[in-house]
C-alpha cells in the first residue's frame, strides 16, 4: 500500500508492545496504515495475520459498515496513522489507486484465508 497517501508525521501515533487497536465487536469507525512496526490480526485466538510497515488493516469495516471481526494488537512497537470514515471515503472517491490498492489487500488475504482450509 501506498503509505505516502497518509502523512507520517502530523497524524501518526504510537502505540507500545501488547496494545490493542480495537477488539472484535467493536464498531468499525476507523481504518489503519502502519508507519513503524507490526500489528497482529487475530480472529478466535489466532494470529492470522501480521500487518508490517506500509501496510493498512481495519478496512473491512469501514467497506461493509459493519462491527470488528478480529482483534488487532500491536506485535512491535508501532507507529500508526489512524483513517476515519470521511477520510476513507475521499481517497476512495479521489484517488483510484488508493482503491485498487485496497482491493489488492483485500483479495491477497483472502486468498491466504483460502489456502488455509
Amino acid at each position: 500500500m501506498n503509505i505516502h497517501l497518509f502523512d507520517r508525521d502530523e497524524q501518526s501515533q504510537a502505540y507500545a508492545v501488547g496494545q490493542t487497536i480495537f477488539q472484535a465487536g467493536d464498531p468499525g469507525e476507523h481504518m489503519y496504515a502502519v508507519i513503524d512496526g507490526s500489528v497482529d490480526i487475530i480472529i478466535r485466538g489466532k494470529t492470522v495475520e501480521t500487518v508490517g510497515a506500509g501496510g493498512v488493516f481495519g478496512e473491512m469495516a469501514l467497506v461493509e459498515d459493519r462491527a470488528r471481526i478480529a482483534t488487532a494488537q500491536v506485535n512491535t512497537a508501532a507507529k500508526l496513522v489512524q483513517i476515519d470514515r470521511k477520510r476513507f471515503e475521499f481517497l476512495v472517491q479521489q484517488n483510484p489507486y488508493f482503491a485498487l490498492q485496497l482491493m489488492a489487500v483485500m483479495a491477497r488475504r483472502l486468498r491466504r484465508m483460502d489456502e488455509k482450509l
